[in-house]
């Protein structure tokens, strides 16, 4: 999206790890002005993953915080008064017990919470596997490549923001929005829990033209569905499991790459992380 259509919005987050920053960074990109409240250890974030940490906090005021000792606690007053969200990653009882959310609503501050569970579970802790765990998208002992529940929750807070925003904008003063990650995981499973792509489903493995198969030098992921490209496929590589097999095996991925692109194929060689491909193309920075 390129209309910054936040410009004008002030963001305190006071959010580590992943869900809270990948919001923040979110929001930053639609124009707000994200002020990035840390605790004096810093976020953990930047220690796991410091080059993300960078990506993610890019642009933003990083202000250090101990929220825990009284001296403190008239900055971040100072910064509620001049913010219009507040962006919280916390169980409630460490949000009230700091008064977070009344500081942040007698002001008119819409206030977004990113909670791990909600309801009799609130106070439980949790993390991405966790959440995972619970709704079925894990396949041990392989730990999951990617956080879908922090990462589809921050996507759901940065819908809160602009909805809360909207709320605001239509006279709503005290706007307080909860995001809740186990209810994300709970949603990415969807595809899962209605037979879409677990094993042996029409995702799972049950279509020759839809899989990952090995090529002479690595893999190559096939998603030749629709009827069109599973025919045009059967033409240029082969129709059965069998066929699909022996011919991806005899050449490199790259072969079957640039096969695809000339054939109007969804055919692409699977990449390492370090490998892959950002859909931006090359970031040019500005001057």
């Amino acid at each position: 999206m390129s209309a910054r259509v936040l410009s004008g919005i002030t963001v305190v987050s006071l959010a580590v790890n992943i869900p809270g920053p990948l919001a923040a960074s979110r929001l930053a990109e639609l124009g707000a002005r994200v002020i990035k409240v840390e605790p004096p250890q810093g976020d953990p974030l930047r220690s796991a993953a410091p080059t993300w940490y960078a990506e993610l906090v890019a642009g933003q005021k990083i202000v250090s915080l101990d929220l825990k000792d009284p001296s403190g606690r008239p900055r971040l007053d100072s910064l509620l008064d001049d913010a219009d969200v507040l962006l919280t990653a916390m169980r409630p009882s460490a949000l009230d017990r700091l008064g977070l959310a009344e500081a942040a609503l007698s002001r008119g501050v819409a206030l977004i919470e990113i909670v791990g569970h909600d309801g009799a579970h609130a106070e439980q802790p949790g993390h991405d596997l966790t959440y995972q765990a619970a709704c079925g998208t894990l396949l041990p002992p392989a730990l999951p490549l990617v956080p879908i529940a922090d990462m589809l929750g921050a996507e759901r807070a940065v819908v809160a923001t602009l909805a809360a925003l909207r709320l605001r904008d239509q006279g709503v003063r005290e706007v307080r929005e909860r995001v809740v990650l186990e209810s994300a995981a709970w949603a990415a499973a969807s595809a899962v829990r209605h037979g879409l792509t677990s094993l042996g489903a029409v995702l799972g493995g049950a279509e020759a033209a839809y899989g990952i198969y090995a090529a002479s030098d690595g893999f190559i992921a096939v998603a030749a569905l629709e009827p069109h490209f599973a025919r045009r496929l059967a033409v240029h590589v082969g129709g059965t499991r069998d066929e699909l097999a022996r011919a991806f095996a005899a050449r490199p991925a790259a072969y079957w790459e640039a096969l695809g692109k000339a054939h109007d194929l969804p055919l692409v060689a699977v990449r390492e992380p370090a490998a892959a491909l950002d859909p931006r193309g090359p970031i040019v920075a500005d001057e």
